[in-house]
């Protein structure tokens, strides 16, 4: 096989995508958690929000991104490039 293993493609693709969804987790979660802290204010009965709880949502997002991420660039890499050029 020339060129580089399927390992690296799977790295290099996820490192990028990760980076991207650990922004948006930094970016979501202050937000997330001011907005609900106002909306539960409103109740009789007043519960605070956990940390755990954003941690637990970002790990799980994160999880997520990685299995699709590497399902997709996986496929992509042992897909024949001669099939793809064909039809182009």
């Amino acid at each position: 096989m020339l060129g580089v293993s399927v390992g690296s493609i799977v790295t290099l693709l996820s490192k990028d995508f990760l980076k991207l969804v650990l922004i948006a987790i930094v970016i979501a979660s202050p937000l997330a958690y001011y907005a609900m802290n106002k909306w539960l204010q409103g109740f009789a009965y007043k519960i605070d929000i956990d940390w755990w709880a954003f941690v637990l949502a970002g790990l799980l997002a994160v999880g997520i991104a990685l299995i699709t991420v590497s399902f997709q660039s996986v496929k992509a890499a042992l897909m024949n490039p001669v099939k793809s050029l064909r039809s182009e």
